[in-house]
């Protein structure tokens, strides 16, 4: 199945965005109040943007012009603003995703190309685990910003679910798990009853295994094809343009040897290169790492059918404690409580299984 990974430290607002034509389709829509909308324009006006241009270079649109807009965003605003932002979501909507979407022949491969977000938008980090029952797909916003995390999770998870709709029917056991408490009028709960989860210990969306298999309506495996390997392209080539994404790439696939000696050799480098070139790019070994052990923790004490150790050992850890204590330090929450659900949700995950450390 799935064996992907793509993750992403945190990056600032002004240096992620909204693809172009999703935001273009958003105004011209209406999907916005009119006094959001008039501002919006200002903003582009006084940058001297034109959104056309934006387009057509498939330049993302900043998310900092979101938080000029609304500068109250918080958890409840940025889940709304991402409800609304997903209702609007088109198959033609993002880019050189595209194409691949579209003629995308099951569900495994429409899911597959959340692998490629980072190629329309940094804002927001995927992280995936195939288990027995279905695949978990971690979604965490990294813009460093609260509000618009919640916003960048909602809309690429709900965008997802609508677009799945699109393509292969409704999909109702396809479900989407959120890291904060529902608004008080549970706006857009009422449009997916039972498809939205709050108060998870962690934002993802579940696939069942079965529902992988579901055959989409446009498949086109010639054009699909073509579209993942323009894809891989292009990712190919922005990582060539970057160490910290060559770093990244190398942890992500040996997250048990993510030490400065080991990636160092892996880029036929010295240490003290790599620590000057991550520098120059304002990161460090031991940021990347963190983000890539924590997500990968987070999406894999989801399973609770894999014990505590092995996702110690997994990424690396001498022992538990060893491991529980760093984990702790990432998230404030120790594993066993991570897997602690409340007892009013439901975890699709676990089936009421229990596992010991």
């Amino acid at each position: 199945m799935l064996h992907k990974v793509v993750i992403l430290d945190h990056v600032r607002p002004d240096k992620s965005g909204v693809p172009s034509l999703a935001f273009a389709q958003l105004l011209d829509n209406h999907a916005l109040d009119d006094e959001a909308d008039a501002a919006f324009r200002l903003i582009m006006a006084r940058d001297g943007v034109d959104l056309a241009a934006l387009i057509a270079k498939d330049a993302p649109v900043p998310l900092r012009w979101f938080r000029e807009v609304f500068p109250h965003l918080d958890h409840t605003h940025g889940f709304r603003l991402g409800v609304r932002c997903a209702a609007q979501a088109q198959l033609t909507s993002f880019g050189p995703l595209s194409l691949p979407l579209v003629s995308a022949g099951s569900v495994a491969e429409v899911v597959e190309l959340l692998t490629f977000v980072p190629l329309i938008s940094t804002a927001l980090g995927t992280e995936f685990h195939q288990g027995d029952r279905g695949l978990v797909i971690g979604l965490r916003g990294r813009t460093g910003d609260d509000g618009l995390d919640c916003f960048a999770v909602t809309y690429g998870g709900l965008a997802v679910l609508r677009l799945l709709d699109k393509l292969a029917a409704t999909v109702p056991r396809v479900e989407l798990h959120l890291a904060f408490p529902a608004p008080s009028d549970e706006v857009g709960a009422a449009e997916m009853p039972g498809r939205l989860v709050f108060n998870a210990q962690s934002s993802f969306m579940f696939v069942p295994t079965d529902v992988l298999e579901e055959v989409c309506r446009f498949a086109d495996p010639i054009s699909y094809r073509r579209g993942i390997g323009e894809l891989r392209q292009v990712t190919d080539a922005r990582r060539a343009d970057s160490f910290s994404d060559h770093v990244r790439h190398l942890l992500s696939l040996n997250p048990s040897r993510a030490n400065s000696a080991w990636v160092a050799a892996e880029l036929a480098v010295s240490t003290s290169t790599l620590k000057r070139h991550l520098a120059a790019e304002g990161t460090t070994l031991r940021e990347l790492r963190k983000a890539v052990l924590c997500d990968r923790a987070m999406v894999r004490l989801l399973d609770p059918t894999v014990s505590i150790t092995s996702v110690a050992t997994e990424l690396g850890f001498c022992d538990v404690t060893s491991f529980s204590h760093a984990f702790t330090r990432w998230t404030g929450r120790s594993p066993r409580h991570y897997r602690d659900y409340p007892e009013s949700r439901t975890d699709p995950v676990s089936d009421g299984v229990t596992t010991s450390s």
